[in-house]
């Protein structure tokens, strides 16, 4: 249906070293930005001395809460206003702090001079007093009843609570119940390139806006207000982004900051995030502490789950609507005829937590599948079998669950029986039993996870085509990559609906100048609802052009047909029109159509992953020797770049289950601040992937496609928990938290050793 380009086309800039981030951005006269950050967890703001830093070299100003008098941020939709209408301003951020500070990292105040080097010297210089308050960090400690509170006055640290109820116990009937406490710790993003935005005034009054995000035209539109002038004054642009992961979906506080200053000063102002700034400021992910009681006949057969979930949001709660998809989607790809649920978003004295790469889905796939293989080993069930006999059947699509959520299509078995065939499981199920019988110390573990998590969630995307004079297209859509390859998807649907070459199709986004409106990229929805926009508005051109070309042709539309390069009459191939003539015959000397797709409800991409590990047990180290992933993300529109996506979900996904996690001491500090602490890996320590995919279309959008972008995350990370888990089995241990460093399991190994639990350190 659609041509396949050689290479994405965004690759010989970046390859080449010539991509146009921030950084690279020349803005003349431009000062920068430094902030100025508390050192402490929670504490009252007693006086912040600037005095010194006024008079410091090139210092062009300072300024605290007060001199910018910024609106508050206000928390998630989810945190509803009590019945003074108060809550929510409780659980707002003010962009500077005023009075009190809630983690290590909230802005105190700004330095603004002529180099990053003379503000960095002058923020030092400010001077600010403190008078520490009571810190709560383990997001279990910030529910107990004595727990220190973020806002004394609502005198709770639970921001938003729900629940789901089943009119009967879930486990009623359940011959066998495993319970489970999981903590799906605390990450960072980390991108490449941090967080950072230029705000530059313009003689005419008007703002350019240079910002590192997602979301242009929602950094246009919130900054507007800041600056108090119309959103048609303030233009937002995205050069190329260095990576998003969802935590540059906020419109964060240091650029409503930058943008006042602006203003004020009639300057451009500019700032870029450190990466020690990042790792405390940019905004963390997942951070959950589930527990799980799931039940089942002694045939395998699902019963009921009852699950809790502890959110740990953070100093404010941005992010508090997450735990609520995480509730939707904990059937996973089982039929369970029976689940109860509760959960509560908490505050806590750290850095606030919003989406990542999942955003609520992968959890409920941690969830649910180590809950799942701890029920099979009970039963002394195979993994996969269990899986099997609980599986939503391919004929049983739509689907809707008890916890309220209707799939579209599936085929569940069908990707974990290719996984399962390209690992050659059998095989290495024997192997494993000949080590267990030979007793080595490096045991063999199998992982399986199969998952099914929702993309899009409904909603609109605008695109644009225009054939000029020239007979080439210029395509607009409001999307915004971060490395995802959208100036290649949208060429390729354009070229194959239009017929025109895909090196004559130039695609314009991530700049509210140039572009007329748009959502943004997040939730794994840009192929499959701008992408289906553009397929709309390129065949609404070609019937515009249909129409001008008959008329050149001299004959009814109904016999003109589209054909490589413009039109030709119906059978006879020699009487055509090329789309330059065409357009250059119209009205204004080109063609152009655009509108917004509207997407019914979600897509829900599916798939099974199997991961293969080795773990020396006089050590805890584990070794990932083969990871495959099949992903299923509806009909595949350009190979390279699903697998593109699928790799860097792996990446991420595993590197949550073998070595990163953000951590504080008890006294709210963090220890993980920079890259030295933070265990990220790099390609030395993961293995080659071995990716595929089977395709089961959606019927929800024309292209049939469902998004790719978060699928391997949310697979990838069970799998290898479950790998790690099964290596050890046999030898009495039943459940790891991530991530899963040698420490922790060697300690994990010694307690089963021993018969007694280990002591768990907090998981923060």
């Amino acid at each position: 249906m659609f041509g396949v380009p050689a290479l994405r086309s965004e690759d010989p800039r970046f390859l080449r070293g010539e991509g146009r981030y921030l950084e690279n951005v020349e803005i003349p006269g431009s000062l920068h930005a430094v902030f100025v950050r508390s050192i402490m967890p929670h504490a009252r703001i007693v006086g912040v001395d600037a005095a010194a830093a006024l008079t410091a070299p090139g210092v062009a100003g300072v300024y605290v809460a007060t001199d910018l008098d910024l609106a508050p941020l206000p928390p998630s939709g989810t945190v509803e206003g009590d019945a003074e209408g108060e809550l929510e301003d409780l659980f707002s951020r003010e962009p500077i702090a005023p009075d009190v500070v809630r983690f290590v990292g909230e802005i105190i105040a700004v330095v603004v001079a002529e180099t990053v080097a003379q503000a960095v010297d002058a923020a030092e210089m400010v001077a600010v007093e403190y008078e520490e308050l009571p810190v709560v960090v383990d997001v279990e400690e910030a529910v107990a009843e004595d727990a220190a509170l973020l806002w004394p006055a609502f005198g709770t640290n639970v921001a938003h609570a729900f629940g789901s109820e089943s009119d009967e116990d879930p486990l009623e009937g359940a011959e066998v119940v495993v319970r489970g406490r999981f903590v799906n710790q605390r990450v960072a993003p980390a991108p490449m390139e941090t967080n950072g935005v230029a705000v530059v005034p313009t003689e005419d009054g008007s703002f350019t806006v240079w910002v590192s995000t997602q979301i242009p035209f929602d950094v246009r539109d919130d900054l507007a207000e800041t600056i108090g002038v119309g959103r048609d004054r303030v233009r937002a642009i995205a050069p190329d982004v260095g990576g998003a992961f969802g935590a540059k979906m906020q419109v964060y506080a240091e650029y409503h900051a930058v943008a006042a200053i602006a203003t004020r000063l009639r300057r451009p102002v500019r700032w870029q995030e450190t990466r020690s700034e990042s790792m405390v400021s940019l905004t963390h992910g997942r951070a959950q502490v589930q527990t799980v009681a799931l039940g089942a006949r002694r045939d395998g057969t699902l019963v009921g789950l009852r699950a809790e979930i502890l959110a740990d949001m953070g100093a404010y709660p941005i992010g508090a609507f997450m735990p609520g998809t995480t509730q939707e989607m904990l059937c996973g790809v089982y039929r369970i005829p029976r689940v109860s649920s509760s959960g509560r978003s908490v505050v806590t004295n750290t850095t606030p937590v919003a989406p990542y790469r999942g955003a609520g889905r992968p959890e409920a796939t941690a969830l649910i599948e180590r809950a799942m293989d701890m029920l099979a080993d009970e039963l002394e069930m195979d993994p996969v079998e269990l899986r099997r006999r609980n599986f939503i059947r391919s004929d049983e699509f739509p689907h809707t669950t008890v916890t309220g959520v209707t799939y579209d299509t599936g085929d569940y078995d069908e990707t974990l029986k290719e996984a399962l065939r390209l690992v050659g499981y059998e095989a290495l199920r024997v192997e494993q039993a000949e080590r267990r019988a030979r007793r080595e110390e490096v045991c063999l573990g199998i992982g399986v996870a199969t998952y099914v998590e929702i993309t899009a969630f409904g909603g609109r995307e605008y695109a644009a085509v225009e054939i000029g004079g020239d007979g080439r297209a210029t395509v607009s859509v409001g999307t915004t990559p971060a490395g995802h390859g959208h100036e290649t998807a949208f060429a390729q649907l354009a070229s194959a609906s239009l017929g025109i070459p895909f090196e004559d199709v130039t695609i314009v986004h991530s700049d509210t100048g140039l572009v007329a409106r748009g959502e943004g990229t997040w939730g794994s929805r840009s192929l499959q609802i701008g992408g289906s926009s553009v397929f709309e508005q390129a065949e609404a051109v070609v019937e515009v052009g249909r129409e001008a070309a008959a008329a050149l042709l001299e004959v009814d539309a109904a016999d003109v047909e589209r054909v490589e390069g413009g039109f030709a009459v119906v059978g006879v191939p020699d009487r055509s029109v090329g789309w330059a003539e065409v357009a250059g015959g119209s009205d204004g000397g080109a063609l152009r159509a655009e509108g917004r797709f509207r997407m019914r409800g979600s897509t829900f991409p599916f798939g099974a992953h199997v991961a293969v590990v080795e773990v020396d047990t006089a050590t805890g180290a584990v070794r990932l020797l083969r990871h495959i992933a099949v992903d299923d993300c509806g009909r595949i529109l350009n190979p390279a770049l699903v697998r593109g996506q699928q790799h860097g979900g792996l990446g991420q996904g595993i590197a949550q289950a073998l070595f990163e996690e953000v951590s504080y001491d008890e006294s709210g500090n963090p220890v993980t601040s920079t890259l030295a602490t933070y265990q990220m890996p790099s390609a030395a320590d993961l293995p080659s992937f071995e990716t595929s995919n089977t395709e089961t279309p959606t019927d929800l959008n024309p292209l049939g496609a469902k998004g790719i972008g978060e699928s391997a995350t949310i697979g990838s990370t069970p799998a290898v928990q479950n790998a790690v888990v099964d290596a050890l089995s046999h030898l009495g241990v039943r459940h790891i938290d991530m991530p899963l460093t040698p420490e922790r399991v060697w300690r994990e190994l010694r307690a089963a050793h021993q018969g007694s639990p280990p002591v768990r350190r907090d998981a923060r």
